[in-house]
């Protein structure tokens, strides 16, 4: 009786790893959602209020400095590999002067918005 019960047991514990793939999983996004086309939009001399208009509000903003904006974005699916996504604005005196991170700056990044 012992062994039918452990045997069963053991089939049913087994049993969830074949039921796991039917089973729905929601994907989970968090922070901010940038697409290149965005990123294309931003231009350099631009005021943080301008950059704020075309991204958004930052997820991360440096508390010991204000002239760091980080954007953060992740993804974690219900099936698959985790997604994340990073920029960093950097501005000088209140005007946008760098981007870094995951996407590509713009040929027309450092054309002011002025000229």
């Amino acid at each position: 009786m012992r062994i039918i019960s452990i045997s069963l047991f053991a089939l049913a514990l087994s049993a969830c790893s074949l039921i796991d793939p039917l089973v729905y999983k929601i994907d989970i996004p968090q922070g901010n959602f940038l697409e290149q086309r965005d990123v294309n939009r931003l231009r350099i001399g631009m005021t943080q209020e301008q950059v704020a208009f075309v991204l958004g509000s930052p997820v991360v903003e440096d508390a010991y400095r204000s002239d760091r904006w980080h954007y953060i974005y992740r993804l974690k699916p219900g099936r698959g590999d985790i997604v994340t996504r990073e920029l960093t604005a950097y501005f000088v005196d209140g005007k946008l002067a760098e981007l870094s991170g995951d996407f590509e700056v713009h040929e027309d990044f450092y054309t002011p918005l002025d000229s």
